[in-house]
This record gives structure tokens, sequence and C-alpha cells, in this order.
């Protein structure tokens, strides 16, 4: 090999962009690029869908920051949140209480804490991501409440993570495993206590955190360009084919939901609302199936769900209120007509929307009409 050929083109390219600075320009540039998505000509034009659009690039980017840069040591692992009450994702669930924790499939891993009282609680471990060419976030093992996660007689948990079998909880992971998502899923956040949980790497042997490597870093900010890109793309254009069926919940494609780190023990539907002032989208299930939970949501263009934290925007299993028969209906509108299970758009004219079965022991199909607020009571 001449002298003049380097072993690591890579490397070299690497960081020669770190010195020069061009790494830094670069990751503007590409979250600059990333506000086209924002500009699509299908997406609404007005000033809050606008507004909210550019909000949600810098929610991403915060997200990809934590996931790429900050957490990111897969020998070190910690759980942050990778979507929360002002950073949100794909229809991201108002009673979910998410964490992620990245690790390298290579190894080993603890998860140790208390089961605490929520309705559900579910681990999966995740391959690839939406900074991906095919923005896959593949689930290549789960455990769960509803398929037997065990605990203690104290309420303390303990789960192994590797590719080995395990005796116990055990998660199975791949050698391209990059994380663990875990879904905390309330029934009500006011009386419920969320798990407490703590992630491990297995045989460090008292290795200690590395310098951060220039070379890391560069590969880090360039994965987080390209999640910001990967998600608002991928999310714009689910909302693109909502958008051709307003007013309707059809079924999603369920494989599809599971191939992007949708949970195996829900069964989604995704839409579109869009309401004159005078309109109501009423939404019912004849009949509930045998489930640990449903719920439905109101989400923005962008899929994030409205402000839940001070607003009614979704109800479920545990707050709904049911007709005489057992079945539930569901009043969405920008003003309260006085019923049962009213959401309110808060301000919103049009935006997506999701409603979810979770581990129920049937599919019962939501029906969806547009009435006249004049004609509720």
């Amino acid at each position: 090999m001449p002298e003049s050929m380097s072993p690591n083109p890579a490397a070299d390219e690497a960081l020669s962009a770190v010195m020069s600075g061009e790494l830094w320009s670069e990751f503007c540039d590409q979250l600059k690029a990333t506000g086209q998505e924002i500009l699509r000509e299908e997406a609404p034009g007005d000033p809050l869908h606008r507004a909210e659009g550019w909000r949600y690039l810098t929610r991403l980017t915060r997200i990809a920051l934590d996931m790429f840069v900050e957490c990111a040591d897969g020998d070190f692992p910690s759980f942050y949140r990778p979507s929360h009450e002002t950073a949100k994702i794909g229809a991201d669930n108002p009673d979910n209480y998410y964490q992620r924790a990245e690790i390298n499939g290579a190894y080993d891993y603890r998860i140790t804490g208390t089961r605490g009282s929520v309705a559900y609680l579910g681990f999966i471990a995740i391959a690839g991501g939406y900074e991906e060419e095919d923005g896959n976030m593949r689930s290549v093992g789960a455990l769960d409440t509803h398929s037997g996660l065990e605990v203690d007689a104290n309420g303390n948990i303990e789960i192994i993570l590797s590719r080995q079998p395990h005796e116990g909880n055990w998660l199975p992971i791949t050698e391209n495993t990059v994380a663990v998502l875990v879904r905390q899923t309330y029934l009500d956040r006011k009386t419920e206590r969320a798990a407490e949980l703590k992630i491990e790497r297995l045989h460090r042997n008292g290795a200690k955190p590395a310098p951060l490597d220039p070379v890391t870093f560069a590969r880090q900010l360039r994965s987080t360009a390209a999640f910001v890109k990967g998600t608002a793309t991928l999310f714009a254009d689910w909302a693109e084919g909502f958008k051709q069926h307003p007013n309707t919940l059809p079924a999603a494609d369920q494989e599809y939901c599971q191939k992007l780190g949708g949970d195996p023990n829900i069964y989604y539907y995704h839409g579109y609302f869009n309401l004159a002032d005078d309109e109501a989208l009423v939404i019912e299930a004849d009949e509930i199936p045998d489930c640990d939970n449903w719920n439905f949501q109101l989400n923005n263009y962008w899929m994030e769900s409205l402000e839940y934290r001070y607003v009614d925007i979704h109800v479920n299993k545990h707050t709904a209120k049911y007709r005489p028969d057992g079945g539930v209906r569901i009043v969405v509108s920008a003003r309260d007509p006085g019923c049962d299970n009213w959401l309110d758009t808060t301000g919103h004219r049009e935006g997506t929307m999701a409603f979810r079965w979770i581990g129920a022991d049937r599919i019962v199909d939501p029906r969806c009409r547009v009435v006249k607020l004049s004609e509720l009571s």
C-alpha cells in the first residue's frame, strides 16, 4: 500500500471535518434542508401549523441529540425519554411514559427496578432507526406484563438482555440490536406509579468511560441530522396519505407498524380529521373487547399529540364514559357540545388521529361519521 494511502480514509475525513468546522456547517445545512418537509405543498399552510412545524423540527433535534450524542454509549447505558410532553414523535401515546436506552448487541445487559403500578409495562429490543435509508426500527425481541413478565413478592423486576437464552425474565437481542424501548402505559396518571428502572452492561470489568472521540462524534452528529430528516419525512408521508381519506379511521398495516417500533400487543388505527367550525366527528365502538387498555387521541398534522397536560385531547379505557349497551361514543369538535367523551381540537380544524386496542382478545373496528354540532345531545 502506498505510504500516502491511509488505512482508514473515512476516519481521516471525519477528523478533518471536525478540525475544519465543516462538520458543523454540514450539520446546520442538513437541518436547514429538512425545513422543506414543513413547506410541503400538501401540508396545511396556516400560521398555526407552520409554527408547529418549525417547533417540531427543534423537538426532533433535541430527541436526536440525546439518542446519538448524550446517551449513546452502549458501555454505560442509561434510560432517557425519547418522547414526552414537549418532544413528540409519530402519534405518541398520551397514556405512555416512554423510555429508551442505547445498547450494543455484542454485549449482555441487565435491567433492574420496581414494577410500579402502571397498567402495562413493556420492553422491546430494536434494530435500525428512522435515520437509516429504509427508516425501519425493527423489533427483535419483546417482553411485557401481557406476556408473562415476572415480578417478585416485593414488586421488583430483573431482566437479562442477551443473545443466548436466560432463565427468568429474558429479552432476546441480536448482534445488530441498538436499543431497548420501554412503554409504561397508564390508565390514570393521577393514581398509578411508574416503574423505576436502571440498566447496566454486564461484564464491564471496571472500565471507565473514554474521552470523547472526534471521529465517533462526527458520526453521531451526522446521525442526528439524518434522524431529524428521516423522522420528519416519514411522518409527513404518513399524514399526506391519511389526508386522502378524511374523517375515517382505517386499520393500519400492522406488520409495517412493527417495523417502525410498534408494540406487538397493540392493534393500530390512524386517520385524519377535517372539520368545519359547526361540525363534529363522532367515533363509536359498539362493543369493547377484553383488553389491557384502549385509547383514542388527537394529533396535529405533524403527528404530535395535542396538548394533553391541560386539555382533554384523548380518552382511554379508564377515563371513558360508556353507553348503556357497553359501547362507547367519542366526540371531536372545536366547541364543547355538552357530550360525554368530548375531545377538544385546540384550534386545529384539521390534523391526524389514532386509535389503539392494547392486548385485546379480539378486534372491533371503530366507526366514524361527521355531524353538525346542533345534532348532538
